[in-house]
């Protein structure tokens, strides 16, 4: 864990005193994420499957005046899991915010996925983030008083948690079938776990992107053109096109949504999925 001065940053410190446990930290999403917690004053647990990913991110957390953490982060090993999340209450006292970016992407023809492919995915999209959730929100829980737990209605906000679907979580997709499977699961898995901590006034939301250029995305682009032999950068073209807003969404427009649903201005919005995708899905 380390700590240097601030740079001279001066953005508003919503989350001042917060510590976040980010997964899937070291890149893309989880780093902007990340690094955006920290500018607005929050302590950072960054969490990556490349441990040298996570140190990078954690890295630039305290070269803006933060404390950080990086931890190796296997989110299919609910082991894996378990330390990420003692070692950041060891190192931080708590949890506040938990925000899991963490995920892979398959595209294969419907006939030809595998089992193992099937297993995959769903072990890291589906069950690392309902066991992640549920392993940060114990946490969270033991921190609500006693007088609050019998009451079962909070006053104030006792954690937030919010999780990464994705557009292919709306509706099916012909060659994504465990990746859209597994992203409409996260929307369940996000609802399920607002009902069982609205007691807490723990909130628990979801973000849904559309195009994100990421390396992820690019992968994704490589694979169906090697399956499918469609053109890579035709395909993605076509995709962007059909967004009403005519451009892939941002990683800073990631990491604004997710701040807002982190911040006190979201403490009234609990089970819900937001779509940052430029309006390609309208519900």
């Amino acid at each position: 864990m380390s700590m240097a001065s601030d740079g001279g940053n001066k953005m508003e410190k919503r989350f001042a005193g917060k510590t976040a446990l980010v997964a899937g930290g070291g890149a893309g999403i989880g780093k902007a994420v990340a690094l955006r917690l920290a500018r607005e004053g929050a302590d950072v647990a960054a969490a990556d499957i490349v441990p040298e990913a996570a140190e990078a991110t954690a890295a630039e957390i305290a070269g803006l005046g933060r404390k950080s953490l990086a931890l190796k982060l296997n989110i299919a090993d609910i082991r894996d899991i378990a330390a990420a999340v003692d070692r950041t209450v060891a190192a931080f006292g708590g949890i506040d915010i938990f925000v899991n970016t963490a995920g892979i992407v398959q595209s294969n023809s419907f006939l030809d996925v595998s089992e193992a492919e099937w297993d995959r995915v769903i072990a890291v999209n589906q069950k690392g983030t309902a066991f992640a959730v549920q392993a940060v929100a114990r946490r969270m829980v033991e921190r609500v008083p006693e007088e609050v737990k019998r009451e079962g209605r909070a006053d104030r906000s006792y954690g937030k948690i919010v999780t990464f679907t994705s557009i292919s979580g709306r509706r099916g997709r012909a060659y994504q079938l465990a990746y859209a499977a597994s992203k409409a699961a996260v929307i369940s898995i996000t609802q399920s776990a607002a009902l069982a901590f609205a007691p807490y006034n723990i909130n628990v939301n979801a973000v849904s992107p559309s195009v994100v250029m990421t390396k992820m995305w690019e992968d994704n682009n490589r694979e169906k053109e090697r399956a499918f032999g469609i053109d890579a950068k035709k395909s993605s073209d076509e995709f962007i096109a059909r967004i009403p807003l005519k451009r892939p969404g941002s990683l800073e427009d990631m990491a604004a949504a997710v701040a807002f649903l982190c911040s006190t201005d979201a403490d009234y919005i609990t089970g819900q999925t937001l779509n940052v995708d430029g309006g390609f899905e309208m519900n």
